[in-house]
């Protein structure tokens, strides 16, 4: 089966500014695709550009078997997308937006309105239904536009961080519905800042900084790009602090840190847990009280730090140079 996104040597300037400079993608079908970076990175431009809804200054792309430039008004038909805020109209019913998008599609008004109604029971949204939509909290708009996006029932989706700003709970709930539209088939390119949301979801993520993919991997080949296990300890006192830190340095494969304000250690190890129990004793031998001790496995938080920041450091010295 063909891959559902596929971009290549994409390229997009705003005057002196790059936002996009060589940007290559590859998502296959049914499977979610995560692009992370900080702001500024090219990811709402990927994404405009994959959306048509701007047109690239060098490179190409299809979704869905469609060119985003040459085929862009069949294109539409077969994508659905969810920006950074709720595109709904506070004017109007939770029915009557999702029954006006419907008609955009061509769906017909008995068809619109049918769709309307399964979607807002699908998206828990039947018993505010037929209240107008500036009533609605900001995670009732955000599954409101989500839902917008399903209409069409279109087998790519685009999400642009769709949960900023929402609760933990709500966020969730988000979760799960993307969930299941990837268990029924369909595609999703998300953008986020969220690193839990990007674990729990994408199949595979791509790191972006400075408009290209510096990184690119699932979430535990991106991790062990940035080290293995990290030791994390707590000690009772700034004295402790000291000692543990110059004690446990023969350890760390990598640099040691720690915080004099939280008292806390973090040593990256390789090991695992034998590295935990050989550091534990050489803290016992010190005679070092330890509070709290753990292992624990990178994050994306880590992945996202390591790899956006030096990067950026790069660029910034070709830039001087």
């Amino acid at each position: 089966m063909p891959d559902a996104i596929v971009a290549e040597g994409l390229a997009k300037r705003y005057g002196d500014v790059v936002a996009l400079d060589g940007m290559d993608l590859s998502v296959p079908a049914g499977t979610v695709f995560g692009l992370l970076g900080p702001n500024g990175a090219g990811k709402t431009t990927t994404v405009r550009i994959l959306t048509t809804l701007l047109k690239p200054d060098a490179g190409r792309a299809t979704v869905a078997g469609f060119d985003v430039v040459r085929d862009a008004g069949r294109l539409r038909g077969h994508i659905g997308a969810s920006g950074q805020y709720a595109a709904v109209d506070d004017h109007l019913t939770g029915a009557e937006n999702l029954e006006m998008v419907g008609r955009l599609y061509h769906l017909g008004v008995k068809r619109s309105r049918q769709r309307a109604r399964e979607l807002l029971e699908r998206f828990d949204l039947t018993e505010a239904a037929d209240r107008p939509v500036q009533g609605y909290s900001g995670g009732m708009r955000r599954r409101l536009d989500l839902a917008g996006a399903l209409v069409a029932n279109p087998p790519v989706l685009f999400l642009d961080e769709p949960t900023t700003g929402l609760d933990p709970r709500a966020r969730a709930s988000l979760w799960d519905v993307i969930s299941e539209l990837v268990a029924e088939g369909t595609t999703v390119l998300l953008t986020t800042q969220y690193m839990e949301e990007a674990d729990r979801l994408a199949d595979r993520i791509a790191v972006v900084d400075h408009g290209h993919v510096i990184a690119l991997g699932t979430a535990d080949e991106l991790k062990d790009q940035v080290g293995g296990d990290r030791i994390e300890l707590s000690v009772t006192s700034a004295a402790d602090l000291e000692t543990a830190t110059r004690t446990l340095a023969p350890l760390a494969v990598g640099d040691l840190q720690s915080d004099a304000t939280t008292l806390q250690v973090t040593i990256p190890v390789a090991g695992g847990a034998a590295a935990l129990t050989k550091a534990l004793g050489h803290l016992a031998a010190e005679r070092i009280t330890v509070r709290d001790a753990g292992l624990r496995r990178p994050t994306l938080d880590d992945v996202f730090l390591t790899l956006t920041g030096h990067q950026a450091d790069e660029k910034t010295k070709e830039t001087v140079r």
